[in-house]
């Protein structure tokens, strides 16, 4: 299975690919990007599983990247990693498609809740 993480933050993304480990998602091919334009079209050239994306990015943020996906035509499995919990937020997020939202700070039991309804 392939991974995309897009976050702007280098750091956040190694700890996400860090807590994916820990929650027993290791063995995954990773593919990152640093914003949401980046993303949209790693998903076109990587054709990853899922997509793991903050909120809040420049260029492109990732509720706009998941509108362009599903605009698109994609049905690539999409979840939020964000500091955006709120329920406006999380219905915001399901109402795009994604298929959930992990909220900061998070924990590898979290990361194997969310994971299992896509995997």
């Amino acid at each position: 299975m392939k991974i995309l993480i897009a976050d702007d933050s280098r750091v956040m993304r190694q700890i996400v690919i860090r807590t994916l480990r820990q929650a027993g998602h290791g063995g995954h091919d990773i593919v990152e990007a640093e914003n949401g334009r980046e993303a949209l079209e790693k998903v076109q050239t990587e054709s990853p599983d899922l997509v793991l994306s903050d909120w809040n990015m420049p260029e492109m943020n990732g509720i706009d990247c998941l509108a362009a996906l599903r605009a698109s035509g994609s049905t690539v499995a999409f979840g939020f990693v964000t500091s955006e919990g709120s329920d406006e937020m999380r219905q915001r997020a399901e109402s795009a498609g994604a298929a959930f939202l992990i909220a900061k700070p998070f924990t590898p039991e979290a990361f194997d809740d969310a994971l299992r309804t896509v995997l």
